[in-house]
C-alpha cells in the first residue's frame, strides 16, 4: 500500500514562498558571486599585465613572482612607443567601464574599497592623459638618466633568474633611453620642451653618472655592486665560481657596449634640442597648463580639495607655525639671539644604527608594533658619481613578499650629521617610509589583500605619512636633548623643526603661485626676500626647482596637512577614545590612499570599533 502526503492550500502557499525565497536567494548569491569574479578577473589581469610590462617595477615589487602566478614573462623596461597616449586612454576606459559595471555594494568590504580606490585612480589617470606631453621623464633633479643606475644597483640577486633579469634589462638600456629621447623629441614639436640650460644639467648627469675611466678601471659602482650581489649566489651554491666569472664579463661588456653608449646618445640628442628661446615657467605658462596643474595635484597629492581650499589649509598653516616660533622666543629671549647650528648640537646618538635603534624606542608608545619581527636595515651612502643629482636621502622600497631586507641611502653631501640625521632616519626609516611600507605589506599579506594595490601609487599618502614622522621625530630629539640636561639644545631643535615646516609650507605655496597663477621669477623672489631669502643664487635655485618639479613639495607637505586634517577629524569622531596609537593604526592598517577615501573609510573605521 502506497502512502500518499497531501497538502493545503495554505501549506502549499507556505511551500510556494519557500521555494521563491530560495530561488531568490539562490539568484541574489549569484549575482554577488559573479560581481566578486568579475572584480577577481580586472584585478588580477591588472595587476599581471603592470607587472610583466616592466620587469624593474615587478623586481621591486615582488621578491618571488611565482608567488602570484606569474612565471612565463619576457625581461623589459618599459620602452615609450610614439604618440601611444590615444590607446593606453582607450585601454584606461575600457577598464573603467569593466570596473563601472560591478555593484561594489556587492563586494567584500575590502574589496569595494578597492574598488573605488581603482576607480578614482583610472578617472585621474584619465584625466592626465589627455595631456600626453606634460610630465618630464628627464627632469636634471629627478629623471631617470639618474633614477635608473640606483635601481639597477641596488636590483636583488635571490635567484640565477634575477641575474638573468638584470643583465637581459641592462642590454635594452639603449633602446629606452632613446625611446626617452623619443619623447622629449615630440615633447618639442609639441612646444613643450625643457629650456636649455635644463637640458645642459641633463647632459652633464650623462658625461658623469657613467665615464669609460671608471669602467676599465673597475671601478663603476655598477661594476663594484654587481660583483658584490653575486657573492652570497656563490656561497649558497646557487651559481659556481665560473658561472659567476662569466656573468661579471657580461656586466662589463654591456656597461661598456651598451650602457655607456646610451648616455652618449642621450645627450647628444638632447643637444640638438636646445633652445636657447625656451623660459623657464610654471605649468600656467603653457597651454592649458592650470588644467593640467589641477589634475596633477590629485594624482601626486591625493587631495581632493580645490586650489583655493588648498591655498587656505597652507595659509593657516604657516600663520599656525610662525605664531608658534614667536612664542618660543617669547619665552626664551636669548633662545634666538645664541643661534646654535644644528650640526653643532651635541646629540645623544651617533651613528645611524644607534639612532634607528633610539628611533624604534621612542615610537613604540605611540605607533603600533610591526605585525612581524626579522626586518633587517643597510644604511648605505649615494655613491660619489650620484651624489650631486640625488636627494639627501632615499629608502628603496621594499617587495610585497619580501619585507625582510631593506636599505636607506644617505647622501652625505646633502645631510648632516646629528640632529638632521636622526630625522632624516625618521622620514626614511623608523616611523616613516620603511615602517609604514613594511607594516602595509605584512599586514596586506596576513589579511589576504588583493595584489593589485601594489601598483596604486600614492605619494601624498606617502611623503605626507614620512614628513608626520619627520615632524614627530624632532619631538624625540628634543627628548633625548632634554633628558640629557641640554635645555637650549631641546629649544633649538623646536626651532629648527619649525624653521623646517614653515621653508616646506612656504615653498608649496610657491608651487601654486608658479603653476597656477602664473607668477614670474621676479614675483617669486619679492615673496622670497620677504621671508628672509636675499641669496640671488638660492633665489634663482629654488625658483628653477620648484618650476622643474611641480607638485613635489605640495605631495609632501599638503600629504601632511591632510594626515593632520583626518587626525583632528579622528578625534572628533573617537571623542575620549582616541590617541595617537588608534589613529596611526587606522592610517597603517587602511594603507595607502587617496585622502578621500580615507576620509570615508575614517568614518566608517570608527563606527566599527
Amino acid at each position: 500500500m502506497k502512502n500518499h502526503t497531501s497538502f493545503s492550500a495554505k501549506q502549499l502557499s507556505v511551500i510556494a514562498a519557500l521555494l521563491l525565497c530560495f530561488g531568490g536567494l539562490t539568484i541574489f548569491l549569484f549575482t554577488f558571486r559573479q560581481d566578486e569574479k568579475r572584480f577577481t578577473n580586472i584585478t588580477g589581469r591588472l595587476f599581471v599585465n603592470e607587472m610583466t610590462a616592466n620587469t624593474l617595477n615587478m623586481h621591486y615589487s615582488l621578491a618571488f613572482p611565482g608567488n602570484y602566478g606569474i612565471y612565463d614573462y619576457t625581461p623589459a623596461l618599459p620602452v615609450y612607443v610614439p604618440k601611444s597616449a590615444a590607446g593606453s586612454q582607450i585601454a584606461t576606459e575600457n577598464t573603467l567601464a569593466s570596473l563601472n559595471a560591478i555593484h561594489s555594494e556587492k563586494l567584500s568590504p575590502s574589496d569595494a574599497y578597492l574598488h573605488t580606490l581603482l576607480t578614482r585612480s583610472l578617472e585621474n589617470s584619465l584625466e592626465l592623459g589627455r595631456f600626453p606631453y606634460y610630465q618630464e621623464p628627464l627632469s636634471p633633479v629627478s629623471g631617470m638618466q639618474s633614477q635608473l643606475p640606483i635601481l639597477l644597483a641596488e636590483y636583488t640577486f635571490r635567484t640565477r633568474q634575477d641575474v638573468e633579469d638584470y643583465l637581459n634589462l641592462l642590454d635594452q638600456t639603449d633602446e629606452y633611453f632613446a625611446s626617452l629621447l623619443l619623447y622629449e623629441q615630440e615633447k618639442s614639436e609639441a612646444g613643450l620642451i625643457l629650456p636649455a640650460f635644463a637640458l645642459q644639467k641633463v647632459r652633464e648627469q650623462c658625461d658623469g653618472i657613467i665615464t669609460s675611466e671608471e669602467l676599465e678601471r673597475g671601478t663603476h659602482f655598477l661594476q663594484t655592486t654587481f660583483r658584490e650581489r653575486l657573492e652570497p649566489l656563490c656561497e649558497e651554491g646557487i651559481l659556481s665560481l665560473a658561472e659567476a666569472q662569466e656573468y661579471l664579463s657580461l656586466n662589463d661588456r654591456l656597461l661598456k657596449t651598451v650602457l655607456l653608449p646610451a648616455y652618449g646618445a642621450l645627450g647628444d640628442g638632447l643637444l640638438l634640442l636646445e633652445d636657447g628661446s625656451v623660459p623657464l615657467t610654471g605649468l600656467a605658462g603653457l597651454p592649458d597648463g592650470q588644467e593640467y596643474y589641477e589634475a596633477l595635484i590629485k594624482s601626486e597629492t591625493g587631495s581632493y580639495r580645490p586650489i583655493d581650499e588648498i591655498q587656505s589649509m597652507l595659509t593657516g598653516q604657516f600663520t599656525a607655525v610662525f605664531k608658534e616660533l614667536q612664542d618660543l622666543a617669547a619665552a626664551n629671549p636669548t633662545l634666538l639671539q645664541n643661534k646654535i647650528s644644528p650640526a653643532a648640537v651635541s646629540f645623544p646618538c651617533s651613528g645611524a644604527e644607534e639612532m634607528l635603534a633610539s628611533l624604534r624606542e621612542k615610537m613604540a608608545q605611540d605607533f603600533p608594533a610591526l605585525p612581524e619581527e626579522g626586518t633587517h636595515v643597510s644604511v648605505k651612502a649615494v655613491s660619489e658619481s650620484l651624489s650631486d643629482y640625488c636627494a639627501p636621502a632615499f629608502y628603496l622600497t621594499a617587495p610585497l613578499d619580501d619585507t625582510s631586507q631593506n636599505v636607506i641611502y644617505i647622501n652625505g653631501q646633502k645631510t648632516a650629521e646629528g640632529v638632521e640625521l636622526y630625522t632624516t632616519l625618521a622620514h626614511e626609516g623608523y616611523p616613516g617610509h620603511l615602517y609604514q611600507t613594511v607594516y602595509d605589506n605584512q599586514d596586506a599579506s596576513r589579511d589576504g589583500d588583493r595584489p593589485v594595490r601594489k601598483i596604486l601609487w600614492y605619494s601624498g599618502y606617502l611623503e605626507g605619512w614620512a614628513l608626520y614622522a619627520e615632524f614627530v621625530s624632532f619631538d624625540y630629539a628634543s627628548q633625548l636633548l632634554t633628558e640629557q640636561g641640554l635645555e637650549t639644545e631641546a629649544l633649538w631643535v623646536q626651532v629648527e623643526k619649525c624653521n623646517r615646516s614653515l621653508q616646506l609650507c612656504l615653498y608649496s605655496m610657491l608651487d601654486i603661485l608658479i603653476h597656477y597663477e602664473n607668477a614670474s621669477y621676479d614675483k617669486a623672489a619679492e615673496i622670497l626676500k620677504r621671508f628672509g631669502i636675499t641669496d640671488t643664487a638660492s633665489i634663482q635655485s629654488i625658483y628653477a626647482y620648484i618650476a622643474l618639479e611641480p607638485c613635489n613639495y605640495l605631495k609632501y607637505y599638503l600629504g601632511y596637512l591632510e594626515v593632520l586634517s583626518l587626525k583632528e577629524q579622528a578625534k572628533e569622531l573617537w571623542q575620549e577614545s582616541y590617541s595617537d596609537y588608534q589613529f596611526h593604526t587606522f592610517l597603517l592598517e587602511t594603507g595607502p590612499s587617496d585622502f578621500a577615501s580615507l576620509q570615508e573609510a575614517l568614518t566608517a573605521w570608527g563606527s566599527g570599533r
